[in-house]
């Protein structure tokens, strides 16, 4: 186990030196994005003028609210709380996230599949969970929101964040072939089977 300090963008080797279980720390850029930002990108064709290559996305469709635009709202957003959905649903845009737009690390909570987990070992990708319910805790990581493409889909636009020290996140699947929901979903099956036993129940 291990802390890992990363500035996007990161290169594959920096990727793939991750271990579930491990931790990280991002400074400077997170992207956010959702189910209709993807399904837009990937199913309706439509592109977005930010280089992704090397970045992180979070699953989120931030709570924001509309500023004068400043040095301090350069894109005319504040953040009100900027929390994280579940990335289960986004499965099938993993591959083409990292293919297509170059992104390497995803962030969300309740992890991901098979799809995801081949993806990243084939391309050098990792899996960082954010427990749930930590939205107030994770808005204050974001100092600023910079810049926003796709804003006709607002919440679920493409949002670039400046952040600082955003984490610790935990490794939950690695471009190795490990993902800790494996590990937990074999776990409770096994504890499933001795609990049933142990009530004279056939599994």
């Amino acid at each position: 186990m291990a802390h890992h300090e990363l500035t996007t963008p990161v290169d594959e080797a920096q990727v793939r030196r991750l271990r579930v279980d491990d931790t990280v720390t991002l400074q400077d850029t997170l992207f956010g994005i959702r189910d209709a930002t993807q399904i837009h990108m990937f199913d309706r064709g439509r592109k977005t003028r930010f280089d992704l290559r090397g970045h992180a996305v979070i699953h989120t469709a931030p709570n924001v609210k509309r500023v004068p635009e400043s040095s301090e709202h350069p894109a005319g957003y504040a953040p009100v709380c900027i929390g994280t959905t579940t990335s289960d649903r986004m499965e099938r845009f993993t591959r083409p996230l990292m293919t297509r737009e170059g992104v390497r690390l995803i962030i969300g909570k309740g992890g991901m599949r098979d799809q995801t987990l081949a993806a990243f070992s084939e391309i050098g990708g990792a899996y960082l969970a954010i427990v749930g319910g930590t939205a107030a805790l994770e808005t204050t990581w974001i100092e600023q929101i910079e810049d926003v493409d796709l804003d006709d889909l607002n919440p679920e636009s493409l949002w670039r964040f400046r952040i600082r020290n955003f984490g610790p996140l935990l490794v939950a699947m690695d471009s190795h072939g490990n993902s800790l929901y494996d590990v937990v979903m074999k776990d409770a099956k096994g504890r499933r089977s001795q609990v049933l036993a142990s009530l004279g129940v056939k599994a």
